[in-house]
Order: structure tokens, then C-alpha cells, then sequence
């Protein structure tokens, strides 16, 4: 447990977390949306400070980011909590645990529980691991990093100090004081754009989609690396319309922003929607090209050749990929064949 550097106090021993968009007004000894930040006597903690729900050593391409550092390791972690109750969670073991029990009675003593599984992982101890095993870099993920902020942020500020470089995984909901404070120590973010519908964001995430839009305008303008990644979901965010302003939105920004299109598989609570069709997405990667976007990838289903990276100049093939097996053939960031510029981060 630390306590947290993003609050502010109100009165009557209220507090006001400025981690995410939510802006939590909390009672004392009462939690925010996310399960994990807490008032404690007028101050807000957060409870899962080095404790890492989630721990692995994860190719960078299943983030999925595929113009920052293509074929080597990244050290990824998360933890209990998040600030989205997204209905087809594929991580909800983790994420939604904490938010199902805010109400609870036996609430701390259930948490408590919880926190005894999970990994004592302190920052020093991630970036030291990184040292030793030659990991270039650092994926906050699993679940939404701006929840576990002050964990996040110690560990980011001190792996940049050597070297090591910081990929937030999110949903985009990060508050302005987050983004603000955090920005100089990030490389890259994969951010999901789940939908280009309010009623969506609300029905399904608990959340507002203009706020993920501003975010993604954010991150792009603070110089980090972003890819976006949308699960494409049947019945649900697959029609044409909506995929067109996904793509025509990314494109607004920059044609160079990789866009992942990936394959809804039934979890959590919405068992009863059918897996995504191999045809949806490629109706969505032809959208993203008719859109102007250099870079569309095709994600979590067998489509080796919409995951490969090909010059948008002469269309010669500059990363091969088949799942986790990668090979690059770029020269210094550049196409061999023509020696046109890919945009990324590459070394």
C-alpha cells in the first residue's frame, strides 16, 4: 500500500482520485470505481502498490505492438482492478474481482485474500530483473495502468533512468494529471478504441468514448509511440459505419498509426456472442486502407499475411510474421527495397 501522489481532499475527509476520467468522489474508507484505490482517514492509498496480479515475460508483439521493437522480450506486469467493466473482459480474473466486491461487507477482508496471491513485485525488483535478462523494455498491462498509477509511475521514472523503455497497455482513460505527469517516461501505448459509440462505451464499458478520443490525440501529441487496437465484436461495433469512423478518426490524427483489428472470443459475460469471422475483419482492414492508413493488422486469428508489416511505397515485405516468430528485414527503420522510411520505434 502507498499513498497516492494523484488526489485531492475535499471536505469531510472526502477525496477526489485524479488517476483516470472517472475523477472518483470517495467517502472515507470507502474505494473508487476501480476497487483498488482507497480513502483511508481523508487519504487516498493505493492497495495494490508492488503487488503484481499478473507477471510474464511476453513477445512485444502480443501487446500488440508491431513497429516498436519487433521480435524481442518485454517485461509485462499488472494488477488486481480496473476502471472499465467491459462485459467480454479477457482478463476479468483480474480486473473485475476487485470492482464485484466494492460493496461488500467483508470487502477489506476479501481483498486482503486477494492481495495474498498475488506477486510481491517491487519497482527496483522489475527493473533489476530487466538488467540482469537484457529486457529492453516494460508493458504495464493485463489491466488498466492508470488505476495502479503510483506503481506504474515509480517503476517507469526508475527504468528509464537505465535505459529501459515504458508501454502503457489501456484502455485511454487516463485523467489530463495523469498523462501530464507520467508522459516523459513513456515510449509507447497500445490503446484500445473498443467503439465509436457513446451507448457502447456505456452499455457495455461503464465508460464515455470521448474520453478515449481526447486521450488518443494526447499520447499522439507527447511524441509517444501509440498503435490502436480495436476488438471487433459481432453485432456489436462490426457494422461498416462505425468501423469507417474508427479508421477515418485514427487517420485524422496520423495514416501512420497502426491499426489492429482483432477477433472477439466469447468470454466473461458475453459467452453467447459468436467468435468474429475471418470476413468481418477483413472487411475492417480493407476499411482501414480505404481510409488512408498505412499500417492495418489483422489480430488473434490464423492471417499471416495481414500481420505482416509491407512498405506502403513499394509494398515489399519488411516484417515477417507467423504468431511470435518475427523477422525483420528493415535497415535502420528503413524499407531494403526502396529505402522508404517505416514509421516506429525500432532500436
Amino acid at each position: 500500500m502507498k499513498r497516492a501522489i494523484l488526489q485531492k481532499q475535499t471536505k469531510n475527509k472526502t477525496v477526489k482520485c485524479l488517476a483516470c476520467s472517472h475523477y472518483c468522489t470517495i467517502p472515507q474508507n470507502n474505494v473508487g470505481i476501480c476497487g483498488v484505490r482507497k480513502n483511508i482517514n481523508g487519504k487516498l492509498y493505493l492497495v495494490v502498490y508492488g503487488k503484481a496480479a499478473a507477471v510474464n515475460i511476453d513477445p512485444v508483439e502480443k501487446k500488440p505492438l508491431y513497429h516498436f521493437l519487433p521480435g524481442r522480450e518485454i517485461f509485462s506486469f499488472g494488477t488486481l482492478g480496473c476502471n472499465f467493466s467491459c462485459l467480454f473482459c479477457q482478463n476479468w480474473d483480474i480486473s473485475q474481482l476487485t470492482k464485484d466486491i466494492r460493496f461488500d461487507p467483508n470487502r477489506d477482508e476479501l481483498l486482503n485474500e486477494m492481495l495474498k496471491k498475488c506477486h510481491n513485485l517491487k519497482p527496483k525488483q522489475i527493473v533489476n530483473y530487466c538488467l540482469q535478462h537484457s529486457i529492453p523494455a516494460i508493458a504495464y498491462t493485463y489491466n488498466e495502468p492508470a488505476i495502479f498509477f503510483e506503481y506504474a509511475y515509480d517503476t517507469a521514472k526508475l527504468a528509464k533512468k537505465h535505459n529501459i523503455k515504458n508501454v502503457f497497455v489501456t484502455n485511454g482513460y487516463e485523467s489530463h494529471e495523469s498523462l501530464k505527469k507520467i508522459k516523459k517516461y513513456l515510449d509507447a501505448a497500445n490503446i484500445d478504441l473498443k467503439s465509436f459509440s457513446e451507448e457502447f462505451y456505456s452499455k457495455i464499458c461503464k465508460a464515455k468514448l470521448e474520453f478515449v478520443l481526447k486521450n488518443i490525440e494526447r499520447f499522439y501529441n507527447a511524441s509517444i509511440w501509440i498503435e490502436i487496437t480495436t476488438l471487433v465484436i459481432p453485432n456489436k461495433n462490426d457494422s461498416e459505419k462505425e468501423l469507417t469512423q474508427i479508421a477515418e478518426f485514427i487517420a485524422s490524427i496520423s495514416k501512420h498509426i497502426p491499426w489492429h483489428v482483432t477477433a472477439f472470443h466469447p468470454d466473461y459475460k458475453m459467452l453467447d456472442t459468436p467468435p468474429t469471422p475471418l470476413s468481418t475483419l477483413l472487411k475492417a482492414y480493407k476499411i482501414g486502407k480505404k481510409a488512408g492508413l498505412k499500417y492495418v493488422y489483422i489480430g488473434n486469428i490464423l492471417s499471416a499475411e495481414y500481420e505482416n508489416t509491407f512498405c506502403p511505397n513499394c509494398n515489399n515485405i519488411c516484417i515477417a510474421r507467423f504468431g511470435f516468430n518475427v523477422k525483420n528485414y528493415l535497415i535502420d527503420g528503413k524499407c531494403k527495397n526502396c529505402n522508404n522510411k517505416i514509421e516506429g520505434v525500432w532500436r
